[in-house]
């Protein structure tokens, strides 16, 4: 077993710096073949997109400069250089106070900025590698606050605490934050952190005069305060993400995680847009699909005897669908809930309450992710309120392959908290009760009450119902919705990147520069930068 490990590792290792190469051979050549730069500069913001591989949004980072570059366009970076006490991706969340794995993480940015002046006058582009220095009056001011009073914690005009949050919570896989020392250590590195970000990115504004700030998502605390600083300014500021099909990215002027998409009024698929749609749900409701490289269900099973045997017992059948209580889009959903165990809180009193109809709890299947697994998970809160002991209720855990899409065509009605599912569920005609704001509840799609009380009422307004009308509306924008978020705003990268031997890992494929900027994607990036564009594929 060890030596198998030892063998990927080298093997891992390999395959890194050979990529490496590949990018500082190919940045060379953007840096040779670029025309005199000409007008403001669009910066490019890294701190939290890899640490010793080519992360995807690293990729879509770099090509999207290189492109930028290429039509004469000047860029500057914003790079980390040790520039954080404690950044995100480098914490140990079991062992707070290890050293950051800055010389790795340094290094890799410097191969993918291969050939580039640093703070160079005159030059096509620049890399402004910052450092950190601790503020002693920040340091002071925060060395004995709670974790509640770092959390609101606001310094010259910026709210770190807030800022900090998601990027903890994120770390440390929960979402209720302890008060203990840990904690508190984490979230005062995250503000010392965050400040000094601050700090150095103003200065970096003053001497750039961007017309335009890009960030990875936005959420982790380094990005999050960039584009908070960025906007104080009133500079554009434009998040990305993986999209949703394979080797894509997701541009945006907004917040990437809380996916904003305008789609026109009139718009309606066509007959050939249907089809391309109908191929893809076909293929999701065999549990044949991925994100970010991860592929969830490769052995989807339909409901078994002893499950159906349990339901004929029952007069209905409700499933409830989860989501990871520290994921990015967590913060956008948590409007009318505190959070997704206050809306289980919630259902489970109504639960109680029917025991005529038979609950399926189902957990995320990301909440036991290698590496990225939760530690406030729905099985433990099942266990706390001790729900296994309802006769009405199944719990359905994270590795269980039971097939969703078969659970809801013998339901009632589906509740969610934000999870995409309910957006399926709505496009399979199914009453979808929604409780968080979701990427797909900015069109009318599902029914989302807006307040507690609201919710708890149609929930169980539902299932006392003979039957449930469900607004013809809700289905046609579902599937409006999820076609632009397929077929427009994932914006396809297969031709210049692949999965690495890690599949959340992207390797640099071999393309020529031309090839690059006559990329779908790539056109619609630089439209989207340069003219303001919507970031969406043309058809």
């Amino acid at each position: 077993m060890m030596n198998e490990f030892f063998k990927q590792r080298v093997y891992r290792g390999l395959v890194r710096r050979l990529n490496n190469l590949k990018i500082a051979r190919t940045a060379r050549l953007v840096s040779r073949n670029s025309p005199p730069a000409q007008g403001q500069p669009v910066v490019f913001f890294k701190a939290s997109t890899g640490i010793d591989d080519l992360s995807w949004n690293s990729g879509f980072h770099l090509l999207a400069s290189w492109a930028l570059r290429l039509k004469g366009i000047p860029v500057a970076y914003f790079a980390c250089n040790a520039g954080m006490s404690k950044c995100v991706l480098g914490t140990n969340r079991d062992d707070p106070h290890k050293e950051m794995p800055c010389k790795t993480c340094v290094a890799q940015s410097r191969a993918l900025y291969a050939g580039m002046p640093s703070k160079v006058e005159g030059q096509r582009s620049q890399v402004d590698w910052f450092g950190f220095e601790r503020d002693p009056q920040l340091v002071s001011r925060i060395s004995h606050l709670s974790v509640p009073e770092l959390s609101t914690f606001h310094f010259e005009n910026l709210p770190l605490g807030a800022l900090c949050l998601p990027a903890l919570r994120w770390v440390l896989r929960i979402h209720h934050l302890s008060d203990d020392k840990n904690t508190r250590y984490l979230l005062r590195e995250y503000i010392l952190s965050a400040w000094n970000v601050a700090r150095k990115f103003e200065k970096f504004l003053d001497q750039t005069n961007p017309r335009a700030v890009i960030v990875f998502n936005g959420q982790f605390f380094p990005e999050a305060t960039a584009r908070f600083v960025a906007q104080k300014r009133g500079i554009r500021v434009i998040t990305h993400e993986v999209g949703l099909q394979p080797a894509s990215a997701f541009f945006t002027d907004g917040e990437a995680t809380a996916y904003p998409i305008h789609i026109p009024d009139e718009f309606e698929l066509n007959d050939e847009q249907n089809a391309k749609l109908d191929e893809y749900l076909a293929k999701r409701f065999q549990g044949d699909f991925s994100m970010a490289g991860i592929k969830f269900w490769a052995d989807m099973k339909g409901l078994d005897e002893s499950f159906l045997q349990k339901a004929a017992q029952f007069k209905q059948i409700v499933p409830v669908f989860t989501n990871v209580i520290f994921d990015t889009s967590q913060p956008h959903a948590n409007t009318v809930f505190e959070d997704m165990f206050d809306w289980l809180g919630m259902t489970l009193d109504v639960i109680k309450q029917h025991p005529e109809t038979l609950f399926i709890i189902r957990a995320h299947p990301d909440e036991l992710r290698v590496r990225k697994s939760s530690r406030e998970t729905v099985e433990g809160w099942v266990d706390s309120r001790q729900v296994r002991n309802e006769a009405n209720v199944v719990f359905v855990g994270p590795r269980e392959a039971l097939s969703s899409y078969e659970l809801i065509q013998r339901s009632k009605f589906v509740m969610v908290y934000n999870s995409t599912i309910g957006l399926e569920a709505s496009i399979m005609g199914m009453p979808v009760l929604c409780a968080g704001k979701a990427r797909f509840t900015q069109y009318p799609t599902v029914f989302f009450p807006q307040t507690v009380d609201d919710v708890r009422r149609k929930m169980k307004e539902f299932l006392a119902a003979e039957e449930i009308e469900v607004p013809v509306e809700f289905k046609r924008n579902a599937r409006r919705f999820l076609y632009y978020q397929l077929f427009r705003t994932s914006l396809p990268f297969g031709d210049f990147l692949e999965p690495s031997v890690r599949t959340t890992q992207a390797r640099l494929k071999s393309f020529e520069l031309d090839e690059l900027l006559e990329s779908e994607a790539v056109k619609v990036i630089l439209e989207g930068v340069l003219d303001g564009g919507d970031f969406l594929l043309r058809e």
